[in-house]
């Protein structure tokens, strides 16, 4: 075990001197990912002091209302890694096409996905928020269609991880070995090792999901509900409910605390709210990293094959007995 406030670039050296695949490089991408969630923590903890509240009046290619926030978030990712030389291809929620560094001496070998800014509906409310991100060696920078580089399973992440933004601000990533979290020390500026290896529970007692959807789900999703708010004493039943609206924040206290988080299949939206490349896959990537289990109600969400750059899909995902119970109900055995 490494010791608790190591700063993330010497952790990054750490890793360095024990595993394949952490180069210079790749030190040099988590860092940059750092200093992305510095700025935007450093504009969210003013937000309201410097007119980046409320919406800019434009739609996004989602068909949303955009957020100030949102657009500075986005913006600062792009101004990170356009220069950095890390990167050839950038893609987000916020933007119709991926963003191409065709430069030479831009042209990194990793692309980047990313939710600049999750739980939009918070950030009027002094509410807590954070940014996805999801990382893909390039196979091959140069081809004629960027999406060919981007629609790929989430098997194929080398990294995937999360910014919070909340009464501290926190890096989570998994790599391949273990799910990490840094804590920004706003005194030096740095992010320091506040958790190593974290491990879901195998169950836990509290469900997260937007019950003001009940009568808008699947009948499957609603008995699953019913099911978790049942008296069973012996079952450990019933859950509690907890719920912000930030999938970052709900996750989070579900990888520390165990239990589930659902965003169902409903009638209004059959295939779910949630964006497969830029939320979904990067989070079933880091809790199956701690351990846990990701799917859209019976498939695994890592073996789903992108059809479309903004494609949406159901997700359960949580602790691994949760998950297994819960799909029972979507495949109609429970």
């Amino acid at each position: 075990m490494r010791s608790k406030g190591m700063i993330l670039n010497h952790f990054m050296r750490e890793e360095q001197k024990s595993r394949s695949g952490v180069d210079h490089e790749f030190i040099a991408l988590m860092s940059q990912i750092g200093l992305v969630g510095k700025m935007i923590a450093k504009e969210v903890a003013r937000a309201g002091l410097v007119d980046v509240l409320g919406l800019t009046g434009a739609i996004n290619v989602q068909g949303e209302a955009v957020q100030k926030l949102d657009q500075f978030a986005n913006e600062t990712f792009i101004r990170v890694f356009e220069n950095s030389g890390l990167v050839c291809m950038l893609a987000s929620e916020e933007m119709e096409k991926p963003f191409q560094l065709l430069e030479k001496n831009s042209r990194g070998k990793y692309v980047l996905l990313f939710d600049p800014l999750d739980g939009s509906s918070n950030i009027d409310v002094n509410g807590t928020i954070g940014s996805i991100f999801s990382i893909h060696l390039a196979r091959d920078p140069a081809h004629p269609d960027p999406s060919s580089d981007i629609l790929r399973k989430g098997v194929d992440q080398i990294v995937a991880g999360y910014l919070m933004y909340g009464p501290s601000t926190l890096l989570v990533f998994f790599s391949g070995r273990g799910v990490h979290e840094f804590t920004l020390d706003p005194r030096i500026g740095e992010f320091l090792l506040s958790r190593e290896e974290i491990r879901i529970p195998r169950r836990g007692k509290t469900y997260s999901v937007n019950q003001g959807n009940y009568q808008d789900w699947m009948l499957e999703t609603q008995a699953y509900i019913d099911y978790l708010q049942e008296k069973d004493p012996k079952g450990g039943r019933p859950y509690s409910l907890r719920y912000v609206g930030t999938l970052v924040a709900d996750l989070h206290r579900i990888l520390l605390e165990g239990g589930i988080f659902l965003y169902p299949a409903s009638k209004k939206n059959p295939d779910g709210k949630l964006r497969l490349l830029y939320e979904v896959a990067p989070m079933a990537f880091l809790v199956e990293g701690a351990g846990g289990k990701a799917t859209q109600g019976v498939e695994r969400i890592l073996e789903i094959q992108p059809s479309s750059l903004h494609q949406r899909v159901p997700l359960v995902i949580g602790s691994p007995e949760d998950v297994e119970v819960a799909a029972q109900f979507f495949q109609g055995k429970h």
